[in-house]
């Protein structure tokens, strides 16, 4: 689902991040709360405020264009996150100023989702970021106040509410996570809670398998799809991929985790007809692990799934930890026709040098890359120079996060190949995507 109502998502933004600004978050709530019918009682608006720590220090040890680079790739953390865990709501993602921004839901959610949510952004907010020049890291510190809105808030009294609750917990130097009511809850589940029902979920085969179909921009034919992953937990709600590897990672499960996706997908795509794609998530446990193309192949044997027609997509963190190593693996898998895609690209920091000694085929542009596009000459003039560097190295490009007929017509104008989007088609599970791919 779109950040906002369509009408409004354009008018204004933060220039430097893309995410909306305080008098979008005006208008935005504004429409969600004229929009709610009386007779449901008050509109259910939940916001979290944001604030990281280390700023000032990261701005005098590093300067401001790396902080600027920070800041932009914190954005893109919540608006990913927000899409993956919040996709069937109405949702917002703000810049306050400097290292403070805001997520607000409508949304029927509970009390102790909200917690979660919030933990489980925290996690992912915290996570090193890559240095664009010594190639190095660093890490940002966040803070969230959350708060769910009463009848008589206003976005004004929303912010002063949550203000009030960041700067007590600055000055007390306690916990990360506090309500505006002043009471600390107690998290829906603790970590090792969690750990267990994941176990527990891998083991009764409750991660639900979603395919994201993928289309090509010369006929609007579908060429395969990309599986996701997502957990129904009993307590918290649902959870999207990215959480749900933070909660495996904890319990030093990615590896286990990711090979039940890896075949539950191979298993489900093996009916698909012989011209569709199955694009894969891997992670930074898989590559770490010299066998993985090996055991992956095997894998693949089993179930009967030719790798010939399978696609593993990367994120530029699985790149940080070993370059070399990782380098080794894919090659590997390139031997074995298995054909390797470079995901988000376009969000955060992206190393060029990437594409110069990896076996890339294919690289997936963020959504974030085509939010602005229709409407900015500096957003056209950055997508068309990543696609002249992409035919330049003989890279396919698919596009993420295709929302409009005009947002699908610029970039088939651009002569990229595929995109994936709610344009035509939502996340489904396995028998409706089978349905889809044999029409």
């Amino acid at each position: 689902m779109a950040t906002m109502p369509e009408e409004l998502k354009h008018e204004s933004q933060d220039a430097l991040t893309g995410l909306g600004d305080l008098s979008q978050l005006r208008r935005t709530v504004g429409a969600w709360c004229a929009e709610w019918p009386d007779s449901s009682g008050p509109c259910p608006i939940h916001a979290m405020l944001i604030s990281l720590g280390r700023i000032d220090t990261v701005n005098v040890a590093f300067g401001e264009t790396v902080v600027d680079g920070a800041l932009v790739e914190i954005a893109q953390r919540i608006r990913h996150f927000a899409a993956d865990e919040l996709e069937s709501d109405a949702w917002m993602a703000v810049r306050i100023s400097g290292g403070n921004f805001l997520l607000a839901t409508r949304a029927d959610c509970s009390r102790e989702r909200w917690q979660w949510l919030a933990e489980a952004l925290a996690d992912a907010l915290a996570a090193p970021i890559a240095h664009p020049e010594n190639g190095g890291s660093l890490r940002l510190w966040p803070r969230i106040a959350l708060m769910r809105t009463g009848e008589n808030d206003d976005v004004d009294s929303m912010l002063d509410r949550l203000s009030e609750v960041t700067a007590r917990m600055r000055l007390s130097h306690g916990r990360r996570i506090e309500w505006s009511s002043g009471i600390v809850a107690s998290a829906a589940r603790s970590n090792i809670q969690l750990e267990a029902d994941l176990l527990a979920a891998i083991d009764r085969d409750e991660i639900e398998i979603l395919f994201q179909p993928q289309y090509s921009l010369v006929d609007d034919r579908i060429i395969g799809a990309e599986a996701l992953a997502r957990w129904h937990h009993p307590i918290v709600g649902r959870i999207g991929a990215g959480s749900l590897f933070q909660i495996a990672e904890r319990a030093d499960h990615v590896a286990h985790l990711s090979r039940h996706i890896a075949k539950r997908a191979l298993e489900a795509a093996i009916e698909w007809p012989e011209h569709l794609r199955l694009s894969i998530n891997i992670t930074p446990a898989d590559l770490a692990v010299d066998n993985f193309a090996i055991d992956f192949a095997r894998l693949a044997e089993r179930v009967g799934f030719p790798l010939s027609r399978v696609t593993l997509e990367i994120i530029e963190q699985v790149l940080l930890a070993d370059l070399d190593r990782v380098s080794r693996v894919l090659q590997q898998l390139k031997v074995l026709d298995v054909r390797i895609a470079l995901d988000d690209f376009g969000a955060g920091f992206c190393n060029f040098r990437y594409l110069k000694v990896l076996p890339i085929d294919c690289i997936k542009l963020d959504r974030s890359m085509v939010e602005g596009v229709l409407d900015d000459e500096r957003d056209r003039a950055v997508f068309r120079a990543i696609m002249g560097m992409a035919k330049a190295l003989d890279l396919r490009v698919l596009v993420e996060g295709i929302e409009t007929e005009k947002q699908r017509n610029f970039v088939a104008a651009e002569d990229c190949e595929y995109y994936q989007g709610f344009l035509r088609a939502q996340p489904m599970p396995a028998h409706q995507m089978l349905n889809l791919a044999m029409r």
